[in-house]
């Protein structure tokens, strides 16, 4: 085997096996693209209902091997005729059309099957929420591209100021490897038993029945009859046992093979249901749910947005790492398809608002957010209808809903210092999040 002195590399190898097939697929075939975890690909064609001609096929596999280099698959083109279970491939919940090609007459359909290790949710098209018991409850997520933008305190104020409101709140945080709400919520001592790591391990082994999942929030007094529960990233651990938190955490984002339920995602999505369910046993259904997600391109956030929240409040600072950040997963909703269900659940958080500059750094903000954003939305002609807001449009995803800045909050320990939230200017820095946030959730999003 031979390749060009200038070898092909990753970026590259996607459009031109796509290239490929959409010349096999003007034959008429059905072309499944598949890429594996080192990112070399292989065309499926699916000749059970119309043969392909041999020498076609011994043509199409030099192409693909002659172009794409060592991205060429060992077996870089392969009939739906010889292989075990075809339907394996080309009926696979995760394989989606490929975007942007629309098969003409008598053309074949072309479509993407990718695997990877981690952070493939972004880029898997979502399913729509599954509701159970038919009762509905609205699900928000607080997601950043980076830590330290001030998400979990956030969490934390949003869901102190709905519980005074007398809504059932759930908090859920998800941000396993660093928990962040479930802190600033719940007294050490006050844990349940388990957590929601808890939750997903034993969940792998059908071994999730009657765990103790949630509790109350300790830190202060709620009013209205409003009610404020909280499922942490990890428990107190059962009596005369080692809490072992780090050897869970290991294994909690594997696949279980065989299982119906046995998916990252899907164990997920039931460990949100299971922390519902927890509270309505105890008190009544929540009205709201709040996920604190982690930071970064990771799965957790992935599947909270994409799969189990109505509402995703993104934060952000103004910055280059924000945009070139959020530029990436929204290029990746893109290519999957996922931008029309995705785009109008988003709305942006503009964390830590100088105070003194405010109207400059919010439009400053704003436009760089549009511009970021503006990959989702409709690329229209003169007359056409469809989602383009314009960069002025206040309820558009890329419009910003600002904190302000708190000099006094840098460092707090607030855990050890009850009252925190209380304070004058800590009301006044989360006044507008508060209540934009608030209607986005009542209401839904635009």
């Amino acid at each position: 085997m031979t390749f060009s002195p200038d070898p092909v590399r990753f970026d590259e190898a996607r459009p031109l096996a796509l290239t490929a097939a959409v010349d096999i697929a003007a034959s008429g075939v059905d072309v499944l693209m598949v890429r594996d975890i080192l990112g070399r690909l292989s065309l499926l064609l699916d000749d059970r209902l119309a043969a392909v001609d041999a020498a076609k096929v011994e043509a199409w596999r030099e192409r693909l091997i002659s172009t794409l280099g060592r991205y060429a698959a060992d077996r870089p083109l392969l009939l739906a005729s010889k292989l075990f279970q075809p339907d394996a491939y080309f009926a696979s919940p995760r394989a989606a059309d490929e975007h942007g090609y629309v098969a003409g007459s008598g053309q074949g359909t072309i479509r993407w099957l990718d695997n990877t290790v981690v952070g493939g949710d972004w880029a898997r098209v979502s399913t729509p929420r599954a509701d159970p018991d038919g009762v509905r409850t609205a699900r928000t997520a607080l997601y950043g591209f980076k830590g330290g933008v001030g998400r979990s305190t956030a969490t934390f104020m949003l869901a102190k100021h709905l519980a005074g409101q007398g809504n059932c709140v759930l908090v859920i945080d998800l941000d396993l490897e660093s928990p962040g709400s479930g802190p600033l919520l719940v007294a050490e001592e006050q844990l349940p038993q388990y957590g929601i790591i808890d939750q997903l391990v034993e969940s792998a082994l059908d071994n999730d029945e009657g765990l103790d999942l949630v509790t109350q929030a300790t830190h202060f007094q709620l009013q209205n009859n409003g009610e404020l529960w909280v499922a942490p990233a990890r428990g107190r651990g059962a009596p005369h046992a080692t809490y072992a938190y780090i050897d869970k955490l290991n294994r909690v984002y594997a696949d279980v093979p065989g299982k119906g339920q046995g998916s990252f995602a899907d164990r997920l999505e039931a460990a949100v249901q299971a922390c519902e369910e927890a509270v309505a046993r105890e008190s009544r259904r929540p009205d709201v749910v709040l996920l604190d997600s982690r930071a970064g391109i990771h799965d957790i956030a992935a599947i909270a947005i994409s799969r189990l929240c109505d509402l995703a409040l993104l934060f952000g600072s103004d910055n280059g790492q924000t945009w070139a950040g959020y530029g990436e997963l929204f290029k990746a909703w893109l290519s999957s398809g996922q931008a029309p269900e995705i785009r109008e659940k988003l709305r942006m958080v503009a964390s830590m608002v100088p105070d003194a500059d405010r109207p400059g750094y919010l439009e400053a903000f704003r436009d760089h957010a549009w511009e970021s954003f503006s990959i989702l939305y409709d690329d229209l002609l003169d007359g056409e209808t469809g989602f383009n807001p314009s960069p002025e449009d206040d309820s558009a995803p890329h419009s910003p809903i600002p904190i302000l800045f708190a000099l006094e909050l840098v460092g707090i320990d607030a855990v050890s210092t009850p009252g925190w939230d209380d304070w004058a200017f800590v009301r006044a820095a989360y006044d507008s999040f508060l209540k934009t946030a608030t209607k986005l959730m009542i209401e839904g999003p635009r």
